[in-house]
């Protein structure tokens, strides 16, 4: 195997193992929503792995802070270049990129097709759906924007549709104690 086909061979392998961390992190999802809906109902599992998940998004919402609250092309083009894979795990097509509205299509969920190839009913995955989407509230609401995201139900094409406004503009220190003379 020449070298070239060997770094072929390891990147085909490292995509896969990208894939699969993907599916694995959203079957978890399943398991522990089904756990948790077990002991506590399932809207109360709903709202604790949201509130969960929001909170990681906030955390990865951080990196976009810079183009908050209303520099919409730089988040688009550093959000699309924060997808992993460069995009071929969740396929982004952007809809719409302007001043007033930043709209993301996702052709793919590697989560979502974990769910289905694991013969979870539609309805289930548009439960998971709605609760991994949460990264995606905290992400954006997070950095300064405003966030209007939708989430996949049975019958829709792709997966979720991301939609990104502009944030409130951000709020003027208030001033500090006067400083004794």
């Amino acid at each position: 195997m020449s070298e070239v086909e060997a770094l072929r061979e390891r990147v085909r392998f490292l995509e896969e193992q990208l894939l699969a961390a993907h599916q694995g992190r959203g079957l978890v999802y399943a398991a522990l929503f089904e756990e948790l809906a077990r002991r506590f109902g399932e809207a109360e599992a709903e709202a604790i792995m949201k509130a969960a998940i929001y909170r990681r998004g906030v955390e990865i919402g951080r990196r976009f802070a810079p183009f908050a609250p209303n520099d919409l092309e730089g988040l688009c083009r550093a959000f699309l270049d924060f997808v992993p894979d460069r995009g071929r795990l969740f396929a982004p097509e952007v809809r719409r990129c302007d001043r007033s509205e930043l709209v993301i299509h996702m052709h793919r969920c590697p989560l979502k097709e974990a769910w289905l190839e694991a013969g979870l009913p539609e309805e289930r995955v548009a439960t998971l759906c709605r609760i991994a989407g949460h990264v995606d509230d905290g992400t954006f609401e997070g950095a300064g924007f405003t966030f209007a995201g939708r989430t996949w139900r049975p019958g829709q094409e792709g997966c979720c549709t991301l939609v990104i406004r502009p944030g409130p503009p951000a709020r003027a220190q208030a001033p500090g104690p006067a400083e004794p003379p």
